[in-house]
């Protein structure tokens, strides 16, 4: 934004002063003590994030047959309770306590207690202990993880299995806590195939809300995604919810796990999470988790007793880490680019807004920086929204491919029947542009045309009135 004022920066506010929001953050594999929370509960907090996604960890707590210890369990929803954040519990894994295969894979991760009476009275007990336990504090549950991925149902990925364990688990849950919100699904592969032999059980009839995975650069394809989950689950269940429970990417090219092998950076970290947070937004689901807190192992494939096999680093982290030699992610937690986005995002998106259309019209036209007679309009992502106190914005980027294009440019922007003072937001860092008089055209008549505003592969919002809470 060359030679524009700025005007402020987005105010970062503490989870515990935000009532509602629609913005989440991973702080799983905690289960498997792949990271310190002590060192992770301020910083997460100060980012104004509410919903806090965490695993439940049945062979850390079950280490004797009907014995169950809660104290590290306990520990993490106090504390994360206790700065205002909300923790949604992930039932996972299982335990080698009652299945050889089991006890053999690092935190018991992939092996579904499914395969005898045994196996299914234990998780039974232990889901209905859990839910009675923690019943005033936690009122989500979600039923596994990634279910229709060979690394988390190891013996093999069937959604008719899967769909009989959402009922059971179901009960279970319920005859805990009564109030208690089901959540199935935890997809993390398109098509409607597997999700189909899931409801087809008869589990959405007894699930809340389904949550999938989105690891794509292209955050485009998710709106046909969610549309698809949304019809087939209204088919079966109209009252059953959206949530997007996990999305990221790394900061930089030499980590495991999704989206490897990539050339991620610092910055395109950040862009990934401004574009696809922002994208959750445009859609009506109940919120939206980004993973992960820190840098940590991926450890979906460690072997008990082989640590070097659960050293295989992600770099998905809103906070930067390093790693001692067991594999554990160390050192201080240091804040990167993607920490300030979703600082930001969460910051202005909190509290009661709409999704609201109002009159606005985007057009390439008197933009000296197109040379090649391009029209990022064909291409153009923007979604308006409104808040109670008259205030609205237009959320709008060019989705170019992240990894191989850096892209900036110019674009007029029209809008009629629209009050207060206009501002630009750069969503990738907060910082809050005064629009020159010189940009701005007014017809008398209650047009506004703003010239030569500024147009990127990341989310910029252009805002009229106090839509974003702004300090100098």
């Amino acid at each position: 934004m060359d030679g524009w004022k700025i005007a402020g920066n987005v105010k970062a506010v503490l989870s515990s002063e935000v009532k509602t929001s629609p913005i989440g953050l991973g702080f799983e594999k905690l289960d498997r003590g792949v990271f310190d929370p002590e060192k992770a509960y301020d910083k997460v907090a100060e980012l104004g994030v509410k919903w806090i996604r965490i695993q439940s960890g049945w062979a850390r707590t079950e280490t004797e047959k009907g014995i169950y210890h809660w104290e590290w369990l306990d520990s993490i929803i106090d504390n994360l309770l206790r700065r205002g954040l909300q923790p949604w519990v992930c039932l996972c894994y299982g335990n080698g306590l009652y299945d050889a295969a089991a006890a053999k894979v690092f935190g018991a991760a992939g092996c579904p207690p499914i395969h005898t009476q045994e196996q299914r009275e234990a998780w039974h007990n232990y889901v209905r202990t859990l839910t009675a336990r923690y019943r005033g504090k936690v009122q989500w549950y979600e039923v596994w993880n990634e279910p229709d991925g060979s690394w988390c149902w190891k013996h093999g990925v069937s959604g008719t299995e899967y769909g009989e364990f959402v009922k059971a688990t179901a009960a279970a849950v319920r005859a805990g806590d009564p109030d208690a919100k089901v959540i199935g699904g935890s997809t993390c592969l398109e098509g409607l195939g597997w999700i189909n032999d899931v409801l087809a059980t008869g589990a959405g009839n007894v699930m809340d809300a389904l949550t999938y995975h989105a690891y794509a650069t292209d955050e485009t394809g998710v709106f046909e995604r969610v549309d698809s989950l949304r019809r087939i689950c209204r088919a079966y269940n109209p009252a059953i919810q959206l949530i997007q429970g996990e999305t990221g990417a790394q900061s930089r090219s030499d980590g495991q796990g999704a989206l490897r092998g990539a050339a991620w950076t610092p910055e395109r970290q950040a862009k990934f999470l401004a574009r696809h947070m922002i994208s959750d937004l445009f859609q009506n689901i109940l919120f939206a988790s980004y993973f992960s807190c820190v840098d940590m192992a991926e450890a979906l494939f460690g072997r008990v007793g082989d640590t070097a096999s659960y050293q295989d680093y992600g770099y998905f982290g809103v906070l930067g880490a390093e790693f001692d030699e067991n594999g554990v992610a160390s050192g201080t937690y240091r804040p990167k680019p993607s920490y300030r986005t979703l600082q930001v995002i969460a910051s202005i998106f909190r509290e009661e807004f709409s999704r609201e259309e109002f009159p606005v019209f985007f057009a390439s036209r008197g933009s000296a920086r197109l040379l090649r007679n391009e029209d990022p309009v064909r291409e153009l992502l923007r979604k308006c929204f409104r808040k109670p106190n008259g205030s609205c914005a237009v959320a709008y980027w060019v989705p170019k491919e992240l990894l191989t294009t850096s892209y900036e440019g110019t674009i007029t922007v029209e809008t009629a029947l629209v009050d207060g003072t206009p501002r630009l937001i750069d969503i990738l860092d907060g910082t809050v542009y005064e629009i020159p008089a010189k940009n701005i055209e007014e017809n008398g008549r209650g047009v506004r045309i703003f010239k030569n505003i500024p147009l990127k592969d990341s989310p910029l919002l252009l805002t009229f009135g106090d839509f974003a809470e702004m300090e100098s």
